[in-house]
């Protein structure tokens, strides 16, 4: 196998997270996702203080998404978040996952619990912030992903399928074995 790099988004409940860790782990590559949730630990805050601060400040934004790719560009590996397959433009593979907003509500509902009504108005708001800031800081359309090499429904499909054709794609174009 070649030094592959698979970028993967997603929005949320679009099985972004699974079908990165499982393709990783097919792979035996590094799986990185880094989010957040790290950041807050390295920093020795909350989660909520994190998501509290970047409403005013991007640069915890531009930290994280830049971070990603310094370790997505140190080896190979599958990279897994919102904005890999625009911000690692040397991947290998650029693979876009799509569900429509019932499908990913109900998905979120099935992870997390709740009420299925509340949960599509708050992925609404929380789609519509994240293309507000992507758009800001760095001019990216999020809900523009036609240059991909794929994009799969995954309503279609489950997780180990979409790896099953992640795979079928990087095998035909003979980035592995």
């Amino acid at each position: 196998m070649k030094e592959v790099r698979i970028a993967i988004s997603g929005k949320s409940g679009c099985g972004n997270t699974t079908v990165s860790t499982l393709l990783s782990q097919k792979l035996g590559v590094k799986l990185i996702n880094y989010t957040f949730r790290q950041l807050a630990q390295e920093k020795g805050m909350t989660l909520a203080e994190v998501i509290e601060n970047a409403k005013t400040d991007d640069s915890y934004d531009i930290f994280v998404d830049n971070h990603q790719v310094e370790l997505a560009r140190a080896e190979p590996c599958v990279l897994g978040s919102r904005l890999a397959i625009w911000m690692l433009k040397e991947a290998d593979l650029k693979v876009y996952l799509y569900a429509s907003d019932d499908t990913r509500a109900k998905r979120i509902l099935n992870r997390e619990g709740g009420n299925l009504e509340e949960i599509k108005s708050f992925t609404a708001m929380r789609d519509s912030e994240d293309s507000r800031r992507y758009l800001k800081l760095y001019n990216i359309d999020n809900n523009k992903y036609d240059f991909c090499d794929m994009v799969i429904d995954t309503a279609n499909y489950n997780p180990e399928q979409i790896v099953d054709l992640i795979l079928a794609e990087l095998k035909k174009r003979g980035l592995v074995d």
